[in-house]
Parts: C-alpha cells; sequence; structure tokens
C-alpha cells in the first residue's frame, strides 16, 4: 500500500502540484488586500459605498477567492487519483466531494467578507440613483445578497469533507504519516469551522490558516508524485523458451 501512485499519471501530478502553488499565490494575494485596505462593511448601503470607493480592490478580492476554486478543482482531481492506487472507492468519493464544491462555489460566485460579483452591479445602479427611495431598495437588495454570501456556504463542507476523507486514504498511503495527519485535522477542524462560521466569527481564521497550508504540503506530495519515471513492464517472454534444454541423458 506504500508504493507510489500510477505514474501514468504524472503529468497530472506535476499539473496539480503547479494548481496547488497558485491556489497559494491567489490565498496570499487576497490576504494583503484585505490586510492593506479597510475590510468590506456588513451592511447594505454601506458596503455599496465601499464598492464606489475601492473598487479595484474589491474586485481583485472577489477574482481571487473566487478564482480559487479553478486550481482547487485540479489539485483534488490530481490527489484522489494519486491515492486510488490506495483505496479506489473512497479515494473517488473525497475527489468528488472536492470537485463538487469547487463547482459550486463557482456557480454561486460568492467568497466570505461581503464578497459577491452581484453587489458590483448593486453599487453601481445605487450611485447613479436619483431618489431616496431607489436607494433605499437598492441598500435592501445589497442586504439580502450579503446576508447570503456571508451565511454558512455548503460548497465550504463539502471542501472540507473531501480532504478529511482523503487525507484518511493518504494514512494508509504513499505519504509521510505527518502529512497525512495534517490534512485529517484540516478537514475535521473545517467542517466545524465552516458549518458554525456565522457563529465563530473570527475563530473561523484557523481554519483560514490551516487550508492553505494543506495545499502546500499536497502540491509538494504532487510535486515528488511527478517524478516518478514509468513503471517497467514485467517480462512476458517464456523463462523455458530461452533455458538450454537438458540433454536425454539428463532427463532419462
Amino acid at each position: 500500500m506504500r508504493a507510489p501512485p500510477d505514474p501514468s499519471w504524472r503529468r497530472l501530478y506535476r499539473v496539480g502540484s503547479w494548481a496547488a502553488a497558485a491556489y497559494v499565490l491567489l490565498v496570499l494575494t487576497a490576504m494583503v488586500l484585505l490586510a492593506a485596505a479597510p475590510l468590506p462593511p456588513s451592511s447594505g448601503a454601506a458596503l455599496l459605498e465601499y464598492i464606489d470607493a475601492h473598487g479595484v480592490v474589491y474586485v481583485v478580492e472577489l477574482v481571487c477567492f473566487v478564482g480559487l476554486s479553478v486550481p482547487a478543482l485540479i489539485v483534488f482531481t490530481a490527489w484522489a487519483m494519486a491515492l486510488g492506487h490506495v483505496d479506489k472507492s473512497m479515494a473517488l468519493i473525497g475527489g468528488l466531494f472536492g470537485v463538487a464544491s469547487e463547482i459550486t462555489a463557482l456557480a454561486v460566485g460568492s467568497s466570505p467578507q461581503s464578497l459577491n460579483g452581484g453587489l458590483l452591479t448593486l453599487s453601481t445602479s445605487y450611485q447613479s440613483a436619483t431618489t431616496a427611495g431607489e436607494r433605499a431598495g437598492l441598500a435592501s437588495a445589497a442586504d439580502a445578497v450579503i446576508a447570503t454570501t456571508n451565511a454558512m456556504p455548503w460548497a465550504g463542507v463539502l471542501t472540507a469533507a473531501g480532504i478529511l476523507i482523503l487525507s484518511l486514504v493518504a494514512w494508509r498511503g504513499p505519504v509521510p504519516a505527518a502529512v497525512a495527519a495534517f490534512g485529517i485535522l484540516t478537514g475535521a477542524v473545517g467542517i466545524v469551522a465552516e458549518a458554525l462560521r456565522p457563529l465563530i466569527d473570527v475563530g473561523y481564521l484557523i481554519y483560514g490558516l490551516l487550508l492553505p497550508a494543506w495545499f502546500i504540503l499536497t502540491g509538494w506530495r504532487l510535486s515528488t508524485f511527478g517524478r516518478y519515471g514509468p513503471v517497467s513492464a514485467p517480462s512476458t517472454s517464456d523463462d523455458s523458451a530461452s533455458s538450454p534444454t537438458p540433454p536425454p541423458e539428463a532427463a532419462e
């Protein structure tokens, strides 16, 4: 069970390692912007004003957080394939959970910190509104979008569940025990953090730090798997044909 994964997929493993690096880069970019710029407000009218004043920062943060799903799709696919020889069924389930979570996140187009693509349109309309009634209606619509965005995302729960399942498989596979244990911890903490995100507030940052660290370790292992050479094909020649035929005296 500790044998290396199928080397015929080593190009996928290499691409997965690059995707993990891209994921971490996007996370770091978003974190730097969140630290350097004021945090987006959580009320409708204030957020629409914030978007108008910090449009570039808001768009970059939105692209970084939502764009995480693209490299994450590749990482989950490559990691599931790398662990398939250990337990095909559980590796497939974990990979499906991870891929489904990222597709859902892309479809919704939202992320934490009151970031949502629909709010860009509402902000433009809010600035062009001419009456207090129009602005009040747009602010109420923004409040509804913010509430949906900041609520518990099932996509996040699926991501953490996928990490947990794949890490349990990795525990018996070609992965150092410490790396597999870190993945199990990340997945377990992530399920709780995502389920209780509206309640734990700042405590969610613990999972926010564990998640990119898991992608770093996973990308490192995928890079290692990508360097494996092809498996030598077993000889199919008939050994008896190549061995000398015993003389008749020996046969007797």
